[in-house]
C-alpha cells in the first residue's frame, strides 16, 4: 500500500527530532474566541496587553492566513535530565525553569520547522508559514484539535505519549491534508498541579490567573511584585515548573531531542553571584538564552526576591549595594530583601 503524503510528513517530522506530529484545520477551534475573551475580561492576562490587542487573530487562526487549509502541529521534547524541584531545597541557589536552562527554543524549533516546511514544499507545490510562540496563534487549542495532546488542568498541553515537557510549533499550509481526530481530556480526578502551586494561581481547574503565576511574575510582570506574592516565589528567579513537574503523565516523557536545551544553566548558580551582574555581565552570561529577553533589571529584581526569601541573614550584604539602584523595582526589592532577612 502506497504511503500518503501525510504518512511521509509524519515520518519526516519524527526524523527531524519532533516527538509528535498531527494535523488539524485552521477553523477547528471555534471555542477559542469566547474562551480568550473571558480570560481577558477577567483580567487574568495582567500586563500582557498583546493578548488583548491581537484577539481577532489569536482567537481565529483562519483569519491569520485565510489561504491556509491545514495546520501541522508539532511537539518537541525538552524533558529534563534531573528533578526540576530539587533546586527548591537550596535557597541559596536560583531556580530557573527547565525550558530556559539552555539555548533559546525559539531559534532551535523554528529552524527545525523550516527544514520540515522546505521538505513539504519539495514534495508538493504549496505555500507554508511557520510559527513558534511569538505569533498570535492559539497553539494549545490547535494542539488539542489536532490530537497532539490536551490542555490539562494546569492549562498546558500534555500527552499520554510524551508527558508535558514539550515546545509547540506549527506549519500552516495551503495543502488540504487529512485532519486527525482531536484529543480528549485524560486528567481524570488528579489535582496534583493545582495543589502544588505556591501562589494559588488556578482559580479552578483549567483556569489560570496569570497575575498570580510565578512564571508570569518573573518574566512578564514589570515593576514591583505584590508583597504577598513575592514572599511565595521562593528562590524561583525565572519561571516556575512546579505544576509541570508533578504531572503523572510525565512517566511517559520522551528524551529531549536536542541537548542544547540543557546547557550550563542546568547547574543552579549562587544568588550572590547572580545579584552582582551589571547589564553587560547579564547580557554576556545569558547570550543565546531566553532569559536575556527580560533584561538585567527584572532579572536582578527576581534574584533579590529570592535572597529575601532565603532566610539567610548573611545574604543581606549582597543586597545592600542595590538599595540605591537606578531601577526603582530593583532598589525596592533590595530594601525588601534586607528588611525580610533582618526579621528572619
Amino acid at each position: 500500500m502506497e504511503r500518503t503524503l501525510k504518512d511521509r510528513l509524519v515520518e519526516q517530522a519524527l526524523a527531524e527530532g519532533f516527538a509528535a506530529c498531527r494535523v488539524c484545520k485552521p477553523w477547528d477551534v471555534p471555542d477559542v474566541p469566547e474562551r480568550l475573551a473571558a480570560f481577558v475580561e477577567a483580567g487574568y492576562h495582567g500586563q500582557m496587553g498583546w493578548l488583548e490587542e491581537r484577539m481577532p487573530w489569536r482567537g481565529n487562526p483562519a483569519a491569520l492566513w485565510p489561504e491556509a487549509r491545514s495546520v501541522i502541529m508539532l511537539a518537541e521534547s525538552y524533558a529534563p535530565v534531573h528533578d526540576p524541584l530539587e533546586v527548591l531545597k537550596h535557597p541559596e541557589k536560583g531556580a530557573i525553569s527547565v525550558y530556559a536552562q539552555g539555548r533559546d527554543y525559539h531559534d532551535i524549533v523554528k529552524k527545525r520547522l523550516k527544514r520540515l516546511a522546505r521538505w513539504l514544499i519539495a514534495q508538493e507545490t504549496c505555500e507554508v508559514k511557520v510559527f513558534v510562540d511569538t505569533a498570535p496563534v492559539p497553539e494549545k487549542a490547535l494542539a488539542q484539535a489536532s490530537g497532539l495532546g490536551w490542555q490539562g488542568k494546569h492549562t498546558n498541553v500534555l500527552s499520554r505519549d510524551w508527558g508535558n515537557w514539550a515546545f509547540l510549533g506549527s506549519v500552516f499550509t495551503t495543502l488540504d491534508l487529512e485532519a486527525d481526530a482531536p484529543e480528549t481530556d485524560h486528567c481524570g480526578s488528579c489535582t496534583a498541579c493545582q495543589d502544588i502551586c505556591p501562589t494559588n494561581a488556578f482559580p479552578m481547574p483549567y483556569k489560570l490567573d496569570a497575575r498570580r503565576c510565578i512564571s508570569y511574575l518573573t518574566i512578564e510582570h514589570s515593576g514591583p511584585v505584590e508583597l504577598d506574592l513575592r514572599a511565595r516565589m521562593g528562590n524561583r528567579i525565572y519561571g516556575c515548573d512546579d505544576c509541570l513537574a508533578v504531572c503523572p503523565w510525565n512517566k511517559y516523557a520522551v528524551a529531549a531531542s536536542d541537548m542544547r536545551y540543557h546547557g550550563p544553566a542546568v547547574k543552579p548558580a549562587d544568588l550572590v553571584e547572580l545579584v552582582a551582574l551589571d547589564d553587560a555581565a547579564f547580557r554576556a552570561r545569558f547570550s543565546g538564552s531566553p532569559i536575556k529577553r527580560i533584561g538585567r533589571n527584572r532579572f536582578i529584581r527576581n534574584v533579590l526576591y529570592a535572597i529575601g526569601n532565603s532566610g539567610m541573614k548573611d545574604l543581606r550584604g549582597a543586597a545592600r549595594p542595590l538599595t540605591d539602584d537606578a531601577d526603582a523595582a530593583v532598589s525596592d526589592a533590595a530594601r525588601w530583601a534586607i528588611d525580610r532577612l533582618s526579621k528572619a
